[in-house]
């Protein structure tokens, strides 16, 4: 019995012993044991940055010729000369006219005068007229001065504006410096607010 059963196991070896030779052994490998965290992928190095070009180099502007220089303008002739004060002297057809305190506005008796003193001289074309302005003794030397100026300035004036040229006429003030009268009283101060005429022929 127990041979039988040796013979039967050495038959079934046999049988499957070339079988076996026949199938090839597949081997498939293994993918490696998980590690338990997702592998992430390194970041990528950013490229170096290339630096941008140098702007080309612009040219200066050209430098703009020098000006020339602005014309040099011809000084303005002179005015002619004043004659010297002393050249001229008093004639009785130039009467002085006369004003009010502190004030340079012609009167209506200083303009009746005035107008004698035109007609003078529209008949006299020639002669020169030298204007002087005065005051009275109160105040100081210089508002006097200024004001002796405006006395003369105003008779100036009012004889240009009736024909005779401003070149004739020649004004200068003294304040209170030449006085007419020297008492301290009102009618010699009023008398030495005026503006004096004199004259001279070329």
């Amino acid at each position: 019995m127990a041979l039988r059963t040796l013979c039967a196991f050495v038959a079934v070896l046999a049988m499957l012993a070339p079988g076996c030779a026949k199938r090839p052994a597949l081997t498939q490998a293994a993918a490696p044991p998980p590690t338990g965290t997702a592998e992430t992928t390194p970041p990528a190095t950013p490229a170096p940055a290339v630096p941008a070009p140098a702007p080309a180099p612009v040219a200066p502007p050209a430098a703009a010729p020098p000006a020339a220089p602005p014309p040099v303008a011809a000084p303005a002739p002179a005015p002619p000369a004043r004659p010297a004060t002393a050249e001229f002297r008093v004639v009785p057809e130039l009467r002085d006219v006369f004003f009010d305190f502190d004030r340079y506005a012609l009167r209506p008796d200083a303009v009746k005068t005035l107008d004698g003193s035109v007609q003078w001289l529209t008949a006299n074309p020639s002669a020169l007229v030298l204007i002087e302005g005065h005051c009275d003794e109160r105040g100081t030397n210089a508002y006097n001065l200024a004001l002796g100026e405006r006395r003369a300035r105003a008779a100036q004036d009012y004889l240009v504006k009736r024909g005779v040229a401003a070149t004739r006429i020649t004004v200068i003030s003294y304040g209170e410096e030449r006085p007419g009268c020297i008492e301290h009283t009102e009618t010699c101060w009023a008398q030495n607010r005026r503006a004096h005429f004199l004259t001279r022929q070329p």
